[in-house]
């Protein structure tokens, strides 16, 4: 029987997300090459840098519990980034690609805000400040890239492509 703390729980969920994290490093270049509009390769690539930067925060957090930086396979992450790849597969290089990319990034996102809130709370309640400070500042970054995902898709990708005739017709 496996060990029933939330001690145990967060070093897990910690190797869930660390393999999440590694395979975004991953799959982000592809998104990139695979983005239309210069916004959105510059918000990708940002975030490709800040996501290197998480895992490195994770690898401090594996420090501070004594447990080694590895992951533990990542369903969710794995299922998120194939739906990207196909995708990317299936739409031609245009702004419908950008705004279904953006939306397949906020899905990544709201499953990592989801992650990193859960964790930050475990830090706290087993009152481990600096891997809770370490969460947090990754939980943040992420909140924030989901807004500027929004933001992109609002003000402009998804209307940059599409004409008032076809407004007209929706």
């Amino acid at each position: 029987m496996k060990e029933q703390t939330i001690a145990y729980l967060l070093r897990e969920e910690l190797k869930d997300i660390f393999h999440a994290e590694q395979q975004l490093v991953k799959a982000l270049p592809k998104a990139i090459q695979a983005a239309a509009t210069s916004d959105l390769k510059k918000g990708l690539e940002l975030h490709l840098e800040e996501t290197k930067e998480q895992v490195e925060r994770l690898k401090e957090c594996f420090a501070i519990l004594n447990t080694s930086a590895r992951g533990k396979a990542c369903a969710a992450m794995e299922g998120l980034v194939h739906e990207c790849q196909e995708l990317i597969s299936d739409y031609d290089r245009s702004y419908v690609r950008d705004a279904g990319l953006i939306s397949k990034c906020q899905r990544i996102e709201h499953y990592e805000i989801a992650t990193y809130s859960s964790l930050f709370l475990f830090a706290q309640e087993l009152e481990l400040d600096r891997v809770a400070d370490l969460l947090e500042a990754t939980l943040n970054e992420e909140i924030q890239a989901n807004k500027n995902l929004a933001t992109l898709l609002e003000g402009g990708i998804l209307y940059s492509g599409i004409s008032q005739k076809a407004l007209a017709e929706c």
